[in-house]
């Protein structure tokens, strides 16, 4: 039988990814020499990405990607980095207490920085307990993989370039990408731009509410660990209380930053460009808007009914209940429907209508060509339009009747594409909500483990949201989960990031053979 996929091509391809993942492990490096943190976990990971990248590239001294050795340089690439990632936690956790020095917990918490996921194994969060190094690894791991690290590498590298468009269409998120510009690998530097210019921006004001005297504890230190991790609808925080560690004023402006980081990049490319019209016009924004809106002030609504009463009764004030209750909603509501992950309050406490809420935030996602995880808003769209065609189309059989998104026609393939994808999201995260809930039961690893947490557990894995319900809540850990599930919560992260496809693909024998 013989092999069609060069996949010499695509590993030596990865090789030039991994040597150049050195570079951004020189900030936590510097960050580590700042603070007189050790330095050995960087300086061997750095060496060890250099000498297997280069290695790996020697392989094939030029590679031609085709779409398969496409489609495996960018599956390959994402496992890598991950592994790689997991190096620094595993050294610097080596001879002590810290949970990352397991090689499995280590890479689920890489594999979720990368990913974005923000789901945690860390037992707790303190600067105490991690040191500032590693912490901003941690947080620089989501920067790199929110924007997308093969994005970059086409941005940057000419010889990854020449393959950019499906490079870049396997991994970036949603349905399709839309081209800024002729050339790939100048749409791929405009969204790292815009990408870039919201992170600096966003640094810039946490750090300025805090000389302003708004946010004591939010330092440079804590500004940069969270722009590294908002706009990359990431979640990551290197407080225990994530951000309900921080003033109100914080809160609120993590608000508009998490909505601008799920939503389609490009529409801010044509702003800058003097097209703000596509902002008003785009369909998918305006139902992620809509969705946004409705779903906090319903929330608000139940927090506020649930909150005010009880306190009027034991004589409380009342009249910071309603700016509570909003920034409560606002907050967790653009948290959750981004895959974000941050979080203000302990929701687990909430009432259930408020967790049903919270659920169908989770489910929504953000938009393709965005940062944000889920399924994604235009997906939804095209879903719901295709069930009414088809009630309509029951009556009217003779009818010819095709979905429009945003007053353009939707190709037949694309709809086939996402009504496939959407079917393979569903089953696998049936299937892995059934072998989380059975593997945790076989190993009794969790105390009054209930199916919603399993089912949380694949939603949050797979549609690289972070935080669950129960065990799993905002403030909680995965760390309690027997080895089998992490693995698996692994598996999901890495497909939900790359959406399936370019990752289960790997698994047909047709892709491999003639």
């Amino acid at each position: 039988m013989r092999l069609r996929t060069d996949w010499r091509a695509s590993v030596a391809l990865v090789g030039t990814v991994l040597k150049y993942l050195s570079v951004p492990l020189v900030l936590p490096l510097v960050v580590a020499l700042i603070y007189r943190d050790p330095v050995v976990p960087f300086v061997a990971t750095i060496a060890l990405t250099i000498a297997v990248g280069e290695g790996l590239e020697r392989l094939s001294p030029e590679p031609d990607l085709d779409i398969r050795e496409a489609m495996l340089f960018v599956a390959i690439s994402w496992l890598a980095v991950a592994v790689v990632g997991a190096v620094p936690y595993v050294i610097a956790g080596w001879g002590t207490e810290s949970t990352l020095a397991h090689p499995v917990n280590a890479l689920f918490e890489s594999m979720s920085g990368f990913t974005t996921t923000g789901a945690t194994v860390l037992g707790e969060i303190s600067l105490e307990r991690h040191s500032h190094a590693i912490m901003m690894w941690r947080q620089l791991t989501q920067w790199l993989g929110g924007m997308g690290i093969i994005v970059l590498m086409v941005a940057i590298l000419p010889e990854i370039a020449v393959s950019g468009a499906q490079l870049v269409e396997s991994e970036a998120p949603g349905p399709e990408l839309q081209k800024l510009t002729p050339r790939i690998a100048e749409t791929a530097r405009i969204l790292w731009l815009v990408y870039f210019a919201f992170t600096i921006v966003y640094i810039a004001i946490l750090y300025g509410l805090h000389l302003a005297g708004a946010a004591p504890n939010m330092g440079l230190y804590n500004a940069i660990a969270h722009g590294f991790t908002t706009l990359p609808t990431g979640g990551f925080s290197p407080e225990a209380d994530s951000v309900a560690a921080f003033s109100a004023a914080v809160q609120w402006t993590a608000v508009p930053f998490m909505i601008i980081a799920g939503t389609n990049f490009a529409l801010f490319w044509h702003v800058f460009s003097g097209e703000g019209h596509r902002f008003v016009r785009n369909s998918e924004f305006r139902a992620y808007i809509t969705a946004i809106a409705g779903l906090t002030a319903l929330l608000a609504g139940m927090l506020y009914v649930g909150t005010a009463p009880a306190l009027a009764e034991l004589g409380g004030v009342t009249e910071g209940v309603f700016e509570n209750s909003l920034r409560q909603s606002a907050f967790q509501i653009s948290s959750l429907l981004t895959s974000t992950g941050y979080a203000t309050s302990d929701f687990v406490d909430w009432s259930s209508t408020g967790k049903i809420v919270l659920l169908f935030a989770m489910l929504v996602g953000g938009c393709a060509g965005s940062t944000g995880g889920g399924v994604k808003v235009v997906r939804w769209l095209i879903i719901f339009k295709v069930l009414r065609r088809e009630l309509f189309t029951a009556s009217h059989p003779e009818v010819v009747r095709p979905i429009r998104l945003g007053g353009n026609v939707v190709d037949e393939d694309a709809i086939r594409g996402v009504l496939g994808f959407s079917f393979m999201y569903l089953i696998i995260f049936a299937g892995a909500t059934l072998l989380i809930a059975l593997d945790v039961s076989r190993a009794s690893a969790i105390a009054n483990f209930s199916p919603l947490e399993a089912f949380s557990a694949s939603l949050a894995t797979i549609g690289n949201i972070g935080p669950g319900f129960g065990h799993l809540g905002p403030f909680g850990s995965y760390l309690d989960f027997p080895v089998p599930s992490k693995l698996l919560m692994i598996f999901l992260m890495w497909i939900g990031r790359l959406e399936i496809i370019p990752v289960l693909v790997l698994f047909t024998g047709g892709f491999w053979t003639r």
